[in-house]
C-alpha cells in the first residue's frame, strides 16, 4: 500500500496494447488514507443491438492520453480522491477480454463509487477512443467514443 502524503492522486493513466491487469489497478490506487476502492471493468461482450459480436477493435486519437489526464484531475478536483488510475486497451479484443479498467479510493465507500462513476461516465463520453466492432454475419461497425 502506498501511503498518500502530497503524493498526486493520479497514480496511474495509459493506453495499452497489451493486455490490461486488474491487480495492477487494484495495487495503484491501494493507500493507507483510503477506506474505500470502486474498481471497474469494462469487458467486450458477444452482442450488441441484437447481433453477435466476434471481435473488437480500438482506435485513439493522438490526443486521447491528453483528454484522459483533463478527465481524471476534473474527478480529483470534483471528488475527495485519494489514488486514482485507469486504462483503456487499443488495438484488436476477443469477446471477454477487458478494454477499459478504471478504480478510485477515498477516505470512504460512498465518495469512491460516486468518483468511480464519473470517471468511467466522463472517459467513454469525451476520450476520445473508437471501437470498430466486427459480427458474426460479416459485417462491421464504427462506434465513437469507448
Amino acid at each position: 500500500m502506498k501511503e498518500a502524503a502530497a503524493a498526486d492522486p493520479i497514480r496511474l493513466l495509459a493506453l495499452r496494447e497489451t493486455p490490461l491487469s486488474l491487480d495492477e489497478v487494484h495495487a495503484a490506487v491501494g493507500d493507507t488514507h483510503a477506506g474505500g476502492t470502486a474498481l471497474f471493468v469494462g469487458t467486450v461482450r458477444d452482442h450488441d443491438g441484437g447481433r453477435n459480436v466476434t471481435a473488437l477493435e480500438y482506435s485513439a486519437h493522438p490526443s486521447a492520453e491528453q483528454e484522459l489526464r483533463r478527465v481524471a484531475e476534473k474527478v480529483v478536483a470534483d471528488f475527495p480522491v485519494v489514488a486514482l488510475a485507469a486504462v483503456h486497451r487499443v488495438g484488436r479484443l476477443e469477446v471477454t477480454d477487458a478494454a477499459v479498467i478504471v478504480a478510485v479510493s477515498c477516505a470512504h465507500r460512498g465518495e469512491a463509487f460516486e468518483a468511480c462513476r464519473r470517471l468511467i461516465d466522463d472517459l467513454k463520453h469525451t476520450v476520445p477512443i473508437w471501437k470498430h466492432q466486427h459480427f458474426a454475419d460479416g459485417t462491421e461497425e464504427w462506434v465513437a467514443s469507448c
